[in-house]
């Protein structure tokens, strides 16, 4: 459902996904958008919003978000960087795949089945046994390992 969504948003406000991961209660994701476009913030709520209404609703809610009729399927705010060059981009790229493993769901870059990982793989960008016995963050914007 997650799938449809972003494609029903893609229809509505195209964006193209440079890089994509999912882990059980969060994502990390790399956009371009058009030129002259910023607006990331209406293509989340278009992609969570259609997300939600497929679920049935039994998750529990807080007393506010029962009163302002919200979910309990997502955090109300995202969090966007705007990449300020090759090496910004590069880091962020990196963070983002190693996050199942930063996380503890994955041993390896490779194993964890829900990232473009493996389409960069395939591509030649990374070879798979990428990022094997380093520790990747992104502090104040440096890349560190």
């Amino acid at each position: 459902m997650l799938r449809e969504s972003v494609r029903l948003c893609k229809q509505k406000r195209p964006f193209h996904i440079d890089a994509w991961v999912v882990l059980p209660e969060h994502m990390h994701c790399i956009w371009t958008l058009p030129n002259d476009d910023v607006d990331f913030s209406n293509r989340w709520k278009i992609i969570k919003t259609h997300f939600s209404k497929s679920l049935p609703k039994v998750e529990e809610r807080s007393k506010v978000r029962v009163k302002r009729g919200e979910r309990g399927i997502w955090q109300r705010r995202f969090w966007e960087h705007a990449i300020r060059d090759d090496r910004d981009y590069k880091n962020h790229m990196d963070y983002l795949h190693f996050n199942p493993v930063k996380h503890g769901y994955a041993e390896r870059v490779i194993d964890w089945p829900y990232s473009s990982f493996h389409r960069f793989v395939d591509d030649e960008v990374y070879p798979a046994n990428w990022a094997e016995g380093l520790n990747i963050e992104i502090d104040a914007g440096e890349y560190v390992s």
